[in-house]
């Protein structure tokens, strides 16, 4: 019984993990210095939060070459059309 327990909760707990994961597209990144190269950061949306983040430690912020900006969003006043003729309908 507890083999069955273990077994139904591990293949729910895999189901769950094996949705699609999407990576974070963000245009700037933080490079800390060091001796050995030292890390980056790539998970600013300005400049300026980039430069925020290095405050006091060090290193230089750069555009992310790996960044693609999103698709074009919804049409202008799309939401709002959509908006009001669900008040209309109430």
């Amino acid at each position: 019984m507890r083999f069955r327990l273990f077994l139904a909760s591990s293949i729910i707990g895999l189901a769950g993990a094996a949705t699609a994961a999407q990576a974070q597209n963000y245009p700037w990144c933080a490079d800390y210095g060091g001796e050995m190269g030292g890390s980056s950061n790539c998970g600013f949306s300005t400049f300026e939060q980039c430069m925020a983040a290095l405050s006091g430690m060090g290193g230089f912020c750069n555009r992310n070459t790996q960044y693609v900006p999103s698709g074009p969003g919804p049409a202008p006043g799309t939401e709002q059309r959509r908006r009001h003729r669900r008040l209309r309908h109430f």
